[in-house]
């Protein structure tokens, strides 16, 4: 028997994995079956695999493993829609998912829909630790929502056409938001990682102590019109400031400016959901390399703050900000930001364990453990992480060369040095 709708309104987590699902598929709404199959580099995965993939994962661990009787909905689709689960088998290569013409994006919906159906059906039944994967998957399709919008960026960006996936607001020009102001830390020993309260990725803990030399962090992130600044100074073009990776980047690909920017006639534009504008001087910047805040850093005076610092002054701000609400053209917003939301802020923290960390068993414990090796952590979010999503602990993960995500920066400094 499917759960009705006063049983959704009623059951908080029937009610998130309805509200996770529906919004995966608004997202998706004005892509054509070609937009949906196209993949635009190995790194971003097309919207068609997307939505499936995130039902695979409720399908397989969910109905498959927990729910007697259950029958799949296509035996194939587990090959094709695995991501990168060794316990799972073997699966269709990652840079070539946007071979995946079929099945065509109706049949894709069609699996979602019979999925979800099924999902709510079972969920009133399914003892806690079952559900408590449930509510991992929710969390793990609002993870792809966000990619799900950088990755289409990412594809309409390679189309000389430019198209929009979103109409966008008139722009109404909003003054800078002044100079940084710095918030100056102690230092001491802090609490870091998530304290058991909800949920949490396994990432995000064990919570521990750190020890913090007093420092002092940026109260905003860099604008737009400070990045210019540091374009017009010659920024990407002076290797002092650079490390030698990323210098060696800047060279090998020819970099001059952040993803999706571009100068006409001396004037800066971005290319968004929304289509191509003017860069608004007083939005925060984005689409940045670790290597790009890395070298601005430099040429500031300042670095970028460690994982541990950020967490620690983020304590008192509260997890609001300009983040995703509806199917809508994402960017960040003018103004002095909030401390959530906007632009994920580099850190200078590599993606490693918390002391005592310790995969989940199975498939499952597969999320996250094997990725830390090579990349750094970010922090805060962004204009196109779900609302709800985010936690002062939540830690997110690039490599360094990586840019297509909506990435910025927030600066910091020694005191007493």
């Amino acid at each position: 028997m499917i759960a009705t709708s006063t049983k959704v309104a009623t059951d908080p987590l029937l009610a998130r994995f309805a509200r996770v699902r529906a919004l995966t598929e608004t997202l998706a709404a004005g892509l054509s079956d070609a937009d949906a199959t196209v993949q635009s580099m190995d790194d971003a995965s097309p919207a068609k695999w997307h939505l499936a993939h995130t039902t695979w994962f409720f399908e397989t661990f969910v109905l498959r493993d927990h729910v007697p009787g259950y029958t799949l909905f296509d035996p194939r689709f587990p090959f094709l829609f695995n991501s990168y689960y060794e316990a799972e088998g073997a699966r269709h290569a990652r840079p070539r998912r946007g071979m995946l013409t079929r099945p065509a994006l109706a049949e894709v919906l069609a699996y979602r829909a019979a999925v979800t159906k099924t999902v709510l059906a079972a969920l009133p039944g399914l003892p806690p630790e079952i559900a408590a994967l449930v509510e991992l998957g929710c969390h793990h399709e609002e993870q792809h929502q966000e990619l799900l919008l950088t990755d289409i960026l990412h594809l309409f960006a390679q189309n000389p056409l430019e198209p929009a996936l979103f109409t966008g607001d008139p722009k109404v020009p909003v003054a800078m938001p002044g100079p940084i102001g710095w918030i100056e830390r102690p230092g001491g020993m802090a609490e870091i990682g998530h304290d058991g309260q909800g949920f949490a990725f396994d990432a995000e803990g064990p919570r521990h102590t750190v020890l913090l030399h007093p420092y002092a962090i940026a109260d905003r992130t860099i604008t737009n019109g400070e990045w210019a600044a540091f374009i017009a100074d010659g920024g990407y073009s002076e290797p002092r400031h650079w490390l030698a990776d990323g210098w060696a980047w800047v060279q090998a690909e020819a970099i001059v400016a952040p993803l999706y920017w571009r100068q006409d006639d001396g004037i800066w534009t971005r290319f968004g959901l929304d289509g191509r504008r003017p860069i608004d001087p007083a939005a925060p910047v984005t689409h940045i390399s670790l290597y790009e805040a890395d070298a601005y850093a430099s040429w500031a005076g300042a670095r970028l703050p460690t994982e541990a610092e950020w967490e620690a002054a983020a304590e008192q701000h509260p997890d609001g900000g300009n983040q995703l609400d509806r199917a809508e053209a994402v960017e960040p917003r003018p103004g002095r930001p909030a401390w959530f939301g906007d632009v994920w802020e580099w850190t200078g923290s590599a993606f490693r364990p918390y002391p005592g960390f310790r995969a989940a068993p199975g498939a499952v414990g597969e999320y996250n453990g094997k990725f830390m090796s090579g990349q750094f952590v970010l922090r805060g979010g962004s204009c196109a992480t779900p609302r709800g999503h985010l936690r002062r602990s939540y830690r997110n993960f690039f490599y360094p060369h990586q840019r297509w995500q909506f990435t910025g920066l927030r600066l910091a400094r020694d005191l007493n040095v």
